[in-house]
């Protein structure tokens, strides 16, 4: 009653090899590209006419299709809902967090869009497996450890302070050691935003925690860089935000 089955039935078919022998042999990515569309015009009470297709492109054996697929997995999500997104893109969320770095960047540019449209319980899980986006493929892609410190600054919300220290710290002082200054940069933006989440949370034994760590890992670095990175993180935050932090935590 939305659209003519004949149309659906040839988008549907466009995921067939053959097709890419025949008419184009991105049509496929194509198809990927046209998902999202295609599941707003039928609504998610018609979702089960996409699932097989959709399943079929995010297995494809072109990580260019599967990139197009994790580029908008997010905006699936909210088409869907939280309980069609839980059954039925989780796990393919979950594949595309184990596929390459050119398929994986597509998640990981919007992690927070995702997360935060998941339930408490099944977002908790992942705070295990934020880690391994440290890991490259290709170490040299930097822009990679880039865009997890500024998805991180996002996903702080999502998560309690224990959640924070016990986790995402120690991603965030991996960062800050980095090769690379524009992503040390970027995480120290990173670590004045879990000391401001701390503070905000009045979890004051936890900041305090985390401000020695700082201390005694960069201001008492034997290298300069180290020094340097603790002096950069108090120009981040602004002085006078820090020393508030620091005395209110009881230092």
């Amino acid at each position: 009653d939305i659209i003519p089955q004949p149309l659906l039935d040839q988008y549907l078919s466009m995921t067939d090899p053959a097709r890419a022998q025949t008419v184009d042999t991105e049509i496929a990515k194509h198809c990927a590209y046209s998902l999202p569309g295609v599941a707003l015009t039928l609504g998610r009470q018609n979702w089960h006419c996409l699932k097989d297709t959709y399943e079929t492109l995010a297995s494809d054996v072109q990580w260019k299709v599967r990139r197009t697929l994790a580029f908008s997995i997010h905006e699936l999500a909210v088409i869907l809902g939280d309980q069609l997104t839980a059954a039925d893109l989780v796990p393919i969320f979950n594949g595309f967090l184990k596929d390459l770095d050119e398929v994986r960047i597509g998640v990981l540019k919007h992690l927070y869009d995702f997360l935060k449209l998941l339930h408490a319980d099944k977002r908790r899980e992942y705070l295990y497996q934020l880690q391994e986006f440290v890991v490259t493929d290709n170490s040299r892609n930097w822009r990679f450890r880039y865009e997890l410190a500024e998805q991180l600054i996002l996903i702080l919300e999502l998560y309690n302070p224990n959640d924070v220290y016990d986790y995402l710290r120690h991603i965030a002082l991996t960062l800050c050691s980095d090769k690379v200054s524009e992503v040390r940069w970027i995480s120290f933006k990173l670590v004045v935003a879990i000391l401001q989440k701390f503070y905000a949370n009045s979890a004051n034994a936890l900041g305090l925690n985390f401000i020695n760590e700082l201390v005694v890992r960069f201001r008492h670095c034997s290298k300069w860089v180290g020094r340097q990175a603790f002096a950069f993180i108090c120009q981040v935050g602004m002085f006078s935000l820090w020393f508030c932090v620091y005395i209110n935590f009881g230092a």
